[in-house]
């Protein structure tokens, strides 16, 4: 056989509770904070977009999402004021 042993590093080891997969068997990920706001202009359209950052296993990481759509899903989050990064016109 081409199968070696595997000795576990206890320090590398990712405990089992602390991992959250859904019923597709892939990593749940919950929105931490909003980070940022902003609006893009498109044609006739304005589309407000919030910063989202993430708890990721691999580090933070940052997504921009509609602000509508993350606002029905998620909206304990927007309780507290955050900072616009564009001047209103």
């Amino acid at each position: 056989s081409n199968l070696k042993k595997c000795l576990a590093e206890p320090d590398v080891q990712v405990p089992l509770d602390e991992i959250e997969i859904d019923e597709n068997l892939r990593f749940v990920k919950e929105p931490i904070e909003i980070v940022e706001r902003d609006v893009k202009n498109l044609k006739r359209r304005r589309i407000p977009l919030v910063k989202i950052r993430w708890n990721s296993r691999q580090g933070d990481e940052y997504t921009w999402e509609r602000e509508d759509q993350f606002q029905k899903k998620y909206p304990h989050l927007f309780s507290k004021p955050v900072p616009s990064s564009s001047v209103a016109p």
